[in-house]
């Protein structure tokens, strides 16, 4: 590559900065000292083969896409029309960028989860990676992603703390019942009052229990948890009524 074009690609990807998710563009990495390693790329090694080589054109909705990453894998197996939303303008900027100098065609809209609705169109594929736990109503964005977007299948990832152990349970329990809530396999939300890694947007993290129970009260049935916190859904039927949540 010449070398005066290598130069400037360094350097627009420095004015970009600082960048979250590290990707190889035009042979420079855009985060080499990122506290993961090789983020998201080692954690989407675990996973991958869950998705099909050839997505054979069905269309793509990355919720949260922050540069771009799983956007791009997407494009790179054949998707079709591939729909990036993250609120945040900075990301939004690096992930047309990358997407550009990577030659691929992805459509990139400022919007948050709560405004999924204003798409007004269900995608074959929804990924939701990485951004539950920074919500302060993760439940009313699952019910939104549910009735709004996610026609057939979600790719779903949550940072998780806690126990790996998940409780089998009755439906219902007396008023009496205390000691249910003292098991460390019940589902729970814990709450960050204030920061965790110095991130003031880090608001619930949920055990694997309360991830699980919450996919499934959302509407999603579980088909594959191919790594700890990555899990492969299905639009399924909600087992009690629920008004659908307002657009946007």
């Amino acid at each position: 590559m010449n070398t005066v074009f290598q130069d400037d690609l360094a350097r627009r990807i420095a004015e970009l900065g600082p960048w979250f998710q590290n990707m190889m563009i035009g042979g420079i990495q855009t985060a080499p000292d990122h506290f993961l390693g090789d983020y998201p790329n080692c954690k989407w090694r675990n996973f991958s083969h869950i998705i099909p080589d050839d997505l054979e054109g069905r269309t793509v909705l990355d919720i949260g896409c922050n540069a771009g990453f799983y956007a791009i894998e997407m494009k790179r197996r054949n998707a079709g029309r591939v729909v990036g939303i993250d609120s945040d303008p900075h990301y939004l900027r690096q992930a047309d960028f990358a997407a550009k100098e990577m030659e691929t065609d992805i459509e990139f809209r400022q919007m948050s989860v709560y405004e999924v609705g204003r798409l007004k169109e269900k995608f074959d594929l929804v990924l939701f990676m990485g951004v539950l736990y920074h919500l302060r109503h993760p439940l009313l964005a699952l019910d939104l992603i549910y009735e709004h977007v996610a026609g057939d299948q979600m790719l779903f990832q949550c940072l998780q703390r806690g126990s790996e152990e998940v409780a089998d349970l009755e439906e219902d329990y007396p008023f009496s019942e205390w000691n249910l809530f003292y098991r460390p396999d019940f589902p729970k939300l814990h709450f960050i009052e204030h920061r965790y890694t110095g991130d003031p947007t880090n608001w619930f993290f949920p055990n694997r229990a309360a991830v699980e129970a919450m996919l499934r009260n959302s509407g999603f049935v579980i088909e594959e948890r191919p790594e700890a916190e990555v899990y492969l859904c299905r639009r399924g039927e909600r087992g009690f009524a629920v008004d659908p949540p307002p657009i946007g």
